[in-house]
């Protein structure tokens, strides 16, 4: 097939979590034989912060942040594609290439891809007036990258034809072990942008732990943390390009996973991180949802944390020897189940049926 997704970056992480699950899903489904076009808007300074060049899976349309830009891809889009895609969280334009991309004459199969379910499901229901509440029946498929059966049920509700999670995943050729940085050496890390859902989370799993335990270390990786107090053993590093993230994970005893205030209430939502973490070699501690143990055995590949109190006392038990084995186990379990390599033979299944069962066996 020849896919068509907006998207907010694939070439760049800055302020921009999703990245890697772009580049895992399409790197993959490229694999499996289609053609993959990418279009991003020129916002954010993220064509400034580059993580990746133009990749050869891949081809890279930048467009204008303006009405224009967003229009004249489109219709560029809707006469090529076989498949129409819009993610969820571009970042200018939403409401519009959401309304358009529902609406526009095309051939192509319209998907909308919600990188953040909850958030989007929480918004639809507390405005009656949300733009997708009238555009979703229009897609012939809602795809979403986390949030099990309560978001499929939500968007069913919401007048969806159909939603099928996609579930984050690990690119082994992009996260594996790799050597410690000295800067990012502690006790614990967290590598999480600052956003209004999810800092409440941060103090009350991270900060607060090293309130706790002023005798250990703490890293925080991610933009926006800059005018945040902080107590004295914990160190701001900024955003942490792609290139960095192995040795960001592999620099801590343990790193710490905390979900959005959204996904943790739905559950089923484990993000990008927590493979990318364990991919890295890291031992993980996760705050608490509902399915982790759909991916990850608490006690055994990840410890489970539902207070500041918990996080620190994992902290405190935890052995240098005791974090391999967590680390290794997590590891093997990812890669046997949940590589990208998985959910593009999903993906293929989905929408091609028994014929990508064969090319995805081969």
């Amino acid at each position: 097939m020849k896919i068509c997704f907006f998207g907010s970056s694939l070439v760049s992480s800055y302020w921009n979590g999703a990245a890697t699950y772009y580049r895992g899903m399409l790197k993959e489904l490229a694999a499996l034989g289609h053609d993959v076009t990418f279009f991003e808007p020129d916002a954010f300074e993220r064509q400034a912060h580059r993580d990746i060049n133009d990749p050869d899976w891949a081809r890279v349309v930048v467009y204008p942040a303006t009405p224009d830009g967003w229009r004249g891809s489109l219709e560029a889009a809707a006469k090529s594609a076989d498949m129409l895609i819009k993610a969820s969280g571009v970042g200018v334009f939403d409401e519009e290439l959401e309304i358009a991309t529902a609406t526009i004459p095309s051939r192509a199969m319209r998907i909308y891809w919600d990188v953040d379910a909850p958030a989007t499901l929480e918004a639809m229901e507390t405005n009656p007036q949300h733009h997708l509440r009238r555009a979703i029946a229009s897609y012939d498929m809602v795809l979403t990258y986390g949030g099990g059966d309560p978001v499929v049920s939500a968007y069913r509700a919401m007048g969806a034809r159909d939603c099928v999670p996609i579930y984050n995943a690990l690119d082994p050729a992009t996260h594996f072990p790799a050597p410690p940085i000295p800067r990012f050496s502690c006790d614990l890390s967290l590598l999480a942008n600052r956003l209004p859902d999810r800092e409440q989370r941060v103090e009350r799993f991270f900060i607060e732990v090293a309130r706790l335990l002023p005798e250990k270390s703490f890293v925080l990786g991610g933009s926006g943390w800059e005018t945040k107090d902080m107590p004295a053993n914990l160190r701001k590093v900024g955003h942490v390009g792609t290139a960095d993230h192995n040795g960001f994970f592999g620099s801590a005893l343990a790193t710490l996973n905390v979900n959005r205030d959204s996904m943790a209430r739905y559950g089923f939502s484990p993000p990008t991180r927590v493979f990318e973490a364990i991919g890295a070699g890291a031992c993980l501690i996760t705050d608490q949802w509902d399915g982790i143990d759909h991916f990850l055995e608490p006690g055994r590949e990840v410890l489970v944390a539902a207070t500041a109190a918990e996080v620190a006392e994992h902290i405190n038990t935890l052995t240098p020897d005791r974090a391999r084995t967590i680390a290794g186990c997590a590891r093997a379990r990812i890669l046997d189940l949940h590589t990208y390599r998985h959910r593009a033979r999903q993906f293929n299944e989905l929408f091609l049926g028994s014929s990508s069962r064969v090319e995805a066996a081969e």
